[in-house]
Formats: C-alpha cells, structure tokens, sequence
C-alpha cells in the first residue's frame, strides 16, 4: 500500500499542475494537485506535528499488536491503516514546509473537480478509510485479534 500510495503521489507531482484538473472517467473522477497540511478533509491545518505524531504513534501500536494478529481481517485491516498511516506520514516529514509539518500529496476528486462535492484524498486516505471500516465490521461481529469470536470465548469461560 505503501508502494502504491508514494508511487502515485510522484507521478501527480510530476505530470499535474498545482491546482490543475485533469478530467476522467466521463467527469467521475478528477485528478488534481493538492498539499494538506492538516487532517482528513484538511481539518485542524495548525497541527500538522501532532498529526505526525499520531501517525507514528499509530505505526508503533500496529506494529506491536501485529504479533497477536492470527485473524486475517484484522491483519489486512490493521495492514491498511499501517500502510496509509506511514504513506501520509512519509509526505510529512520530507515535503514542504519542513520535518514533521509537509503536506501531504492529495490528488483524487470525486464527481467534480476542486474538491466541489466531496474533498479530495490520496490512496492512503483511501486505505485508511477502508482499513476503519473493516475493523468496524469485523469489531461488530465480535472477532478479536486471533480469529475468534467474543461470545465464543464467553461461552468457553463459562464453561
């Protein structure tokens, strides 16, 4: 994810214009050029450093938990947030303005351009989206970190 994320994140900065829109899938889609400093949606801009913290914070917990991980939901969840977490984090610390305070590449635009109907994001936007809703199903449906269910382990507690 990782790969995918600062790969695409090098083509927009070197084909796109700051700004630009570049027009596909019928106006579906739009590709442009944009820097957050800020979080999701361009939320809270004046925190990028805490943002990076918590990124990294993200990726050591992760990291941690990955030993206690025997269900693959919760592996290819936790592997999405990880994965989005370090591509956005890596935009921080080595983009423009300075360590800890870059913003991050966004380039995806849905149904109009210049973030006119929905804001626009970047793969590792996406990947953690995708990883939040998974571990919110997967949490709903009682599976925990090594593949069992919740009221299967009540159960065995009963017992």
């Amino acid at each position: 994810m990782v790969v995918l994320d600062l790969a695409t994140k090098l083509v927009v900065v070197a084909t796109i214009a700051p700004g630009e829109d570049v027009r596909v899938l019928g106006g579906l889609l739009y590709l442009t050029q944009w820097r957050n400093v800020g979080a999701a949606f361009s939320f809270a801009e004046g925190a990028t450093v805490l943002f990076s913290l918590v990124a990294v914070a993200v990726a050591v917990v992760i990291v941690r938990t990955a030993r206690r991980l025997y269900s693959t939901g919760w592996a290819v969840t936790l592997g999405l947030v990880l994965g989005g977490a370090v591509g956005n984090l890596i935009d921080r610390i080595f983009r423009d303005p300075g360590f800890l305070r870059g913003g991050v590449v966004d380039f995806l635009s849905v149904f109009g351009p210049d973030a006119r109907y929905f804001p626009v994001f970047n793969i590792a936007d996406s990947a953690i989206v995708c990883g939040g809703i998974l571990g919110a199903l997967l949490a709903l449906r009682g599976i925990e970190f090594d593949g069992s269910r919740a009221k299967d382990r009540t159960t065995a507690d009963a017992a």
